[in-house]
């Protein structure tokens, strides 16, 4: 496999709280050079960035990040708001109080209800994994699944760890049939990009992945 070949499956991330619009341009830019699936910002960059990409790339924001305690009409707005901004892809983060109460149904539905904000576009629902035991994991990929979304993602990469094998691994063999899996948080190398996708992630969230292209040589060969 080479790098293009991941690269390709790549959302190139920017989501720190101090992130300029020098930096995310610089995202941007990375993103369309190498050819990554997407650049994920923050929503308060997304209609300057459509703009800048004209077309070009993909813009993914995130919606209740990173706690995913928002109320459900309060994530609902921020997607509708970031849909019409021109983000073509939507990064949600689940209620996980709501999870962990056994509040399934409030939990579906409010994922139902930002899909449908999403008016087509794609839907990837963050369940943040660190925070959850082996059975609200399955739990979620089961919910994840009747809701409709595209797909489930491990990681805010703002918690105490993010994407992990083990978790991919059980992610890919729980979720159904349709649903693609995002491994998001602390991927820092090729080889570890590589063992995601070998055991079904379909993709990745990171910003490191770019940053070694232009390391190296510049990205020359390319």
């Amino acid at each position: 496999m080479n790098t293009s070949d991941v690269l390709k499956i790549v959302d190139h991330t920017l989501l720190t709280q101090t992130a300029t619009w020098a930096e995310i341009k610089e995202i941007l830019d990375d993103a369309m050079k190498f050819g990554t699936a997407s650049a994920c910002i923050p929503a308060a960059y997304v209609k300057q960035a459509a703009e800048y990409v004209d077309g070009k790339l993909p813009i993914c924001t995130v919606i209740g990040f990173p706690n995913g305690y928002s109320t459900t009409a309060t994530k609902v707005f921020e997607t509708k708001d970031a849909i019409a901004n021109g983000a073509r892809e939507i990064d949600m983060v689940i209620n996980i109080g709501f999870l962990k109460d056994g509040r399934y149904d409030e939990v579906e539905n409010e994922i139902c209800q930002i899909h449908e904000a999403c008016n087509g576009k794609i839907l990837k629902v963050i369940i943040e994994t660190c925070l959850l035991t082996e059975e609200e994991k399955i739990k979620m990929c089961e919910i994840v699944t009747k809701s409709g979304a595209e797909f489930i993602k491990t990681s805010t990469g703002f918690s105490k760890a993010g994407a992990t094998f083990e978790d991919v691994k059980l992610m890919k063999e729980h979720v159904g049939e349709g649903v693609k899996v995002k491994a998001a948080g602390g991927i820092s190398s090729f080889a570890d990009a590589e063992e995601f996708m070998r055991l079904g992630a379909d993709r990745l969230g990171t910003s490191r992945l770019v940053k070694i292209m232009k390391q190296t040589d510049n990205g020359a060969g390319y």
